[in-house]
């Protein structure tokens, strides 16, 4: 942000260490003290600060268009995906950038060898005394102490620098963003909050049933598909034939974060209901940041989404393999990381440029969110940080997420410009949309998981909110239904906390619609006849708006699939129908990418990369959901509706069709 307070320095400047006659600029002014901290004493003069200079970036307003051109079935550059190195030369900060901040350092008096310019040419870095940064910036440092721990963080109220070089000058830290220049001592006891939050499960005992009258006449593992979903039901409902192909190179990649899988769980799996994949069956292992790769069945550790998604998988695409990204130590990943921050370490691994590529004042990863390595804890992980050691597959799935509004807007961009990155380079990311409607998980923030004084304005889900990614929300089969039915939104009743249990879906408050739904959503607002108040813009004040929604946000989710009453084999016992939720639905459609790349590789095509242009050009390939709402926040919700809705999407896949489209495609 640019500020238009200009300060003119003469003669007094000049003895500063200013140039005379150089007009400078309040570059960033803290407008509110930092929350929860407390500004003490001034740093030291002869104290020395790591400063970084974020550059501005070139193109990102184009990022967009780039994954159009290689992302939408209309484009002549369709699948013709980015390399990494093209996509970093794209978003570089100009050369012109980089000489005009350099030049300034250096008349300044810093010499050219203490400034490293980093390797995703994003920032420069150097050294220098309390004493030479403030004479540098015009400001004063000081320390700030956390009110509820014993961590220290250096900062400043405002800074200046020269108004020419203010286009030039994304931001630098330290500033008024809290920097860490003291090792911090670990609190001896750790906050919990709700592990629903981020592990999207349902844990509940299944409603006892009866077959219904139609299944009789249905092969036998076919019979119970309305109360205890198996994988014959989910490759009946959406035509997946058994997998042959497992080229290499293709593996389904899976995220986790404070869950492992066990293998007992695995093969107890395998036995019970998907006996063609064989005993000792496993993922490979692309473990960050001193994670673990497995638990055993008893363990705590084993909460059932590791479980979950990799048991699904390997249920649907063996004999391609699943590759396991499980991140963090065990310090931060079962309380801290798996429900306050999710993805930045895991997208260090795939990115090396990513641990300091800056954007939106924000550089590398956020000390006050996410993990800090090397982890000077007992137990924690003492290497550094981890990356760029593992290369993205072509898909990705993660069953983890939380309310939007639960991370900065600048935070949230620059992630979601990383997945926009992935997708230029052809990369599949799902994620589950979450299990509460229009809420969010009850406690996210308030008892309700919803927005505003009165806790009833509808809270929007974290990364679904991404348009670079696609959402994927919950259907079910009812109890008297078979696999010849049609699904409806998942929505159930499961006691306590997870009374309104159900797909979630709506608008956005960070980010607009973007292009490729923009006629999808629009013909949901004309026929859904909604009766909500609604709001049209973006951080919007949920303190003093009358709406419950954002109409011009992103919508989400994109698709869906099966999200209830699933089979699975978690802490040593065969779960026949426990469990519900939308983590089920990613790991699912992602599964279909997966077998859709097999095929296209087959032909010497590319993978499929970011679908979501693709489908709602064609939404004839997917089976459409039309019965069922997602209620939260003291209202029925969005009620599903022929077309696009904001609770199952475009709908769930139907194979074929999928494949005939995208085997179409160059």
């Amino acid at each position: 942000m640019f500020l238009s307070h200009f300060v003119v320095l003469a003669i007094a400047a000049f003895a500063n260490g200013v140039p005379a006659g150089v007009k400078h600029a309040v570059h960033e002014k803290r407008d509110t003290p930092a929350l929860d901290w407390v500004k003490s004493a001034r740093i030291e003069a002869d104290a020395v600060l790591p400063m970084r200079i974020g550059l501005t970036q070139t193109n990102l307003d184009r990022g967009y268009d780039h994954v159009m051109e290689v992302s939408h079935p209309d484009s002549p550059k369709y699948g013709k995906y980015w390399s990494a190195e093209d996509v970093h030369a794209a978003f570089s900060p100009h050369e012109e950038t980089v000489t005009a901040v350099r030049e300034w350092l250096i008349n300044f008096g810093i010499h050219d060898s203490r400034i490293v310019h980093s390797d995703n040419k994003g920032w420069l870095a150097f050294d220098a005394t309390v004493d030479e940064a403030e004479r540098l910036l015009l400001t004063e440092y000081y320390e700030h102490e956390h009110q509820y721990s014993s961590k220290i963080r250096v900062g400043c109220d405002k800074y200046h620098v020269p108004e020419h070089l203010q286009p030039h000058i994304d931001y630098i830290t330290p500033g008024i963003k809290l920097t860490p220049v003291v090792k911090r001592t670990m609190p001896s006891k750790r906050s919990i909050v709700p592990r629903s939050k981020a592990s999207r499960k349902g844990n509940f005992a299944a409603l006892s049933t009866s077959k219904p009258p139609a299944a009789k006449g249905l092969p036998a593992d076919l019979q119970d598909c309305g109360s205890a979903i198996t994988p014959p039901c989910v490759k009946a409902l959406y035509g997946i034939p058994n997998a042959t192909k497992a080229t290499p190179g293709n593996t389904l990649g899976l995220f986790e974060q404070g869950d492992y899988f066990s293998t007992t769980d695995m093969d107890g799996y395998y036995a019970a209901v998907a006996p063609w994949v064989p005993q000792g069956t496993y993922p490979i292992p692309a473990l960050i940041d001193g994670a673990n790769y497995s638990a055993p069945f008893y363990s705590s550790l084993v909460g059932g989404e590791a479980d979950l998604d990799i048991q699904i998988a390997y249920s649907l695409i063996y004999p391609q393999q699943v590759t396991l990204y499980q991140t963090d130590d065990q310090i931060y990943s079962p309380l801290e990381v798996a429900d306050v921050n999710t993805f930045n370490t895991f997208l260090d691994a795939l990115d090396g440029s990513y641990c300091t590529y800056s954007a939106y004042g924000e550089t590398g990863d956020d000390p006050s969110i996410d993990p800090n390595y090397p982890d000077p804890a007992p137990g924690g992980y003492k290497g550094k940080l981890q990356c760029g050691i593992y290369k993205p597959t072509n898909v990705i799935s993660a069953s983890y997420g939380e309310s939007e509004s639960d991370l900065p807007i600048n935070y949230s961009k620059r992630q979601c410009n990383e997945f926009m990155k992935l997708a230029l380079q052809g990369h599949s990311i799902l994620v589950a949309s979450g299990d509460y409607g229009v809420a969010s998980a009850p406690g996210d923030p308030q008892a309700s998981g919803c927005l505003g004084p009165t806790g009833k304005i509808f809270n929007p889900q974290y990364p679904s909110n991404c348009p670079f990614i696609t959402s994927v929300g919950g259907t079910q089969l009812y109890a008297d239904q078979t696999v010849l039915d049609a699904e409806s939104v998942m929505q159930t009743n499961l006691g306590g906390t997870a009374a309104n249990f159900s797909s979630s879906g709506g608008f956005s408050n960070y980010y607009p619609q973007p292009d490729y739904q923009k006629e999808a959503v629009a013909k949901y607002f004309a026929t859904a006849h909604l009766k909500y108040p609604y709001y049209s813009e973006f951080q919007v004040d949920v303190n003093t708006t009358k709406g419950l929604y954002n109409r011009i946000g992103r919508g989400y989710p994109d698709v869906a699939a099966n999200g209830a009453f699933m089979t699975a084999f978690i802490n040593g016992e065969l779960d026949p129908s426990d469990w519900f939720g939308t983590s089920l639905a990613s790991p699912t459609f992602a599964s279909v990418l997966t077998l859709i790349n097999e095929e296209r590789f087959a032909i010497r095509k590319g993978p499929v990369g970011f679908v979501n242009p693709v489908l709602y050009a064609n939404p004839w390939v997917l089976n459409d959901i039309k019965n069922g709402t997602n209620l939260g926040c003291d209202s029925d919700g969005f009620q599903a509706i022929p077309g696009w809705d904001p609770v199952t999407g475009l709908g769930t896949p139907n194979y074929p069709k999928m494949l005939e489209l995208f085997l179409s495609l160059p």
